[in-house]
């Protein structure tokens, strides 16, 4: 039988073809659970962190005006108003950003425009598992670099480079990375930036957990924004709602036009309506975003370290815990080689509590992901994240 005489629902192209069932994320939360379950499984906001009510009065004033501009078509690149507000944040021009659905849209759009088919991509080790569902859309091959306190391992990756592997690309999380929640200091950027440009690769630097810092401001320079080998992606998904599946890049000025060509062979453009209201939201009140980042921070902070409190109580000296300076994650280590990690989430899971498993996490070999939990802490009240220790206690009990 030939691809012409198939039956139309077995019509596959090679690239549906070659794409591997999701793992994960989508199966856990299928799973049947117990009814007062606590899931720390994903890096979702607090509803009480979003603004609501401010995203409704934008909302309505949006859908007031005359013409409803917000109901029509749009450019590629996205609505002038909102990208000019991103381009003053990131400290750009406005021609370098481009708004997508999202930060894996804007991934996607980064991969589809860099990476030619089977091409080499060095990766984060462990990694956001997401970034290689969308890496098989080249069918590109990966070196994992470890990653640590310090974000990504400099040297590991110079010593490839030096021994003549050639990336097309590199990814990374360098702002409180999911999963090891280590960020990348300002030096480090620097060099990175350095060795992309010297050994003519193109870094991906994917950052949606940038403004939930909980200490302190941001570095005034950021090394990503001024590299013609650089691709910053961002993403309003933690900031002000998944929902939204409204994100940015930041690109050099030829390849915002490459996107923008490939854009127009795709979705053609982002939701007018949300560009339009976020757009809204964030000019009509200066500060607001910022006074919604402060919240969001301060209750992200406390729920961290509630956490981490109450599961070395809970569970003393079984984990080393490094409490985060942002970001939506703890990612405990065993101490205990005895310990068997994947029987500690079968019996945490019997107990009443879900999260990720750390085995879901490497890229390749050299990692200690698997000795680690990685547990989401941003949609849970605190008196449920002392219960969730108190039952990940029990559960470790079970092997002691």
């Amino acid at each position: 039988m030939t691809l012409d005489t198939l039956p139309a629902t077995d019509r596959r192209t090679a690239l549906v073809a070659a794409l591997t069932a999701p793992k994960g994320f989508g199966d856990q939360t299928l799973r049947d659970r117990r009814p007062d379950a606590i899931e720390l499984l994903g890096g979702i906001p607090d509803p009480a962190a979003l603004p609501a009510a401010a995203l409704a009065e934008s909302a309505a004033r949006v859908l007031a005006e005359p013409g409803l501009p917000a109901l029509q078509y749009s450019r590629t690149e996205g609505i002038p108003a909102l990208r000019e507000w991103i381009a003053r944040r990131e400290g750009v021009p406005v021609s370098r950003v481009i708004v997508t659905n999202g930060g894996f849209h804007g991934l996607a759009l980064a991969i589809q425009t860099t990476v030619e088919r089977g091409e080499l991509v060095a990766v984060d080790n462990p990694i956001f598992p997401l970034f290689l569902r969308g890496l098989e859309l080249s069918d590109a091959r990966t070196l994992p670099v470890r990653v640590g306190r310090d974000g990504l391992d400099l040297d590991e990756l110079e010593s490839h480079l030096h021994s003549g592997v050639r990336p097309a690309a590199l990814y990374t999380v360098p702002d409180f990375h999911n999963p090891s929640q280590g960020s990348l200091p300002l030096e480090k950027r620097r060099e990175l930036v350095r060795l992309a440009e010297h050994y003519g690769f193109v870094v991906f630097a994917d950052n949606p957990y940038r403004e939930l810092r909980f200490e302190g401001p941001a570095p005034h320079e950021e090394p990503f924004n001024h590299s013609e080998r650089v691709i910053h992606v961002n993403t309003f998904t933690k900031t002000l709602g998944p929902g939204l599946r409204l994100g940015w890049l930041v690109l050099p000025e030829g390849r915002a036009r490459d996107v923008v060509a490939l854009r127009s062979r795709q979705d053609s453009h982002s939701s007018t309506l949300v560009e339009s209201v976020i757009a809204d939201f964030l000019t009509h009140d200066d500060g607001v975003f910022d006074r919604t980042l402060e919240g969001a921070r301060a209750l992200y902070a406390e729920r961290a370290r509630t956490l981490a409190g109450a599961l070395e109580r809970e569970a003393p000296g079984v984990f080393e815990i490094d409490v985060p300076l942002g970001g939506l994650f703890l990612w405990p280590r065993l101490r205990d080689d005895s310990i068997d990690a994947d029987r500690l989430a079968d019996d945490a899971s019997a107990e009443g509590v879900e999260y990720q498993r750390g085995s879901f996490f490497p890229s390749g070999p050299g990692t200690d992901a698997a000795r680690h939990l990685r547990l989401a802490f941003g949609d849970t009240p605190a008196e449920r994240l002392a219960e969730a220790a108190a039952r990940i206690g029990r559960a470790v009990r079970r092997q002691l």
